[in-house]
């Protein structure tokens, strides 16, 4: 029996194509998009998350514009989940694509490679271009994917499930007008010139 998302939409037609993500986006069947955090104490349990799961857990951190989670959505995961299952309906509408698909693809898109990070030596800071690791790479991905349709919905008429669906569709397109690729193509040319 073939498990369907939300009973509509399938896996099987989905293809990761980023060999650096293959192994750690997770395309494992299931209906509703919850494991019940069965991960949480797992090293590495994150790669084996189903990829719409971890949309979902990102969604819930609500975040006011310029301040940190504030705890609004804190926990709230049927409301993630609805939000999520509505996004899809709309990028189906939109693209009359598999929602899973233009998801995937959108992550492949948005992932940053390289990133810096600081070294202190003989009391100077320097900051050092450093590879992003798979796991890390699909976690900014879905960070900016999250960030991106936040920003469009504050202080606007926009809903959150219209943002979300026009910054994966746009960031499926490698399109510059996405707020996940101007972060991704910013955090690489920061990374460019500290090499």
């Amino acid at each position: 029996m073939n498990l369907l998302l939300f009973d509509k939409w399938d896996y099987s037609e989905v293809e990761v194509k980023d060999p650096g993500l293959k192994r750690v986006i997770s395309l494992k069947p299931m209906i509703v998009p919850t494991s019940f955090g069965r991960h949480e104490h797992k090293m590495f349990g994150k790669s084996n998350l189903n990829v719409v799961e971890r949309l979902v857990n990102k969604t819930m951190h609500f975040g006011k514009r310029f301040a940190k989670n504030t705890g609004r959505m804190a926990g709230k995961k049927a409301r993630a989940i609805n939000i999520v299952k509505t996004t899809f309906e709309i990028i189906h509408l939109k693209t009359e694509e598999n929602p899973i698909s233009v998801l995937v693809r959108a992550i492949e898109n948005a992932a940053p490679n390289e990133d810096t990070t600081r070294i202190i030596y003989g009391g100077a800071v320097y900051h050092v271009s450093v590879d992003v690791s798979p796991l890390r790479r699909i976690d900014l991905a879905l960070k900016f994917i999250t960030d991106g349709a936040k920003e469009a919905t504050f202080s606007s008429p926009k809903t959150i499930e219209e943002a979300l669906a026009d910054e994966i569709i746009l960031a499926s397109k490698n399109d510059i007008n996405s707020f996940a690729i101007k972060k991704k193509n910013e955090q690489e040319r920061v990374a460019m010139s500290s090499r």
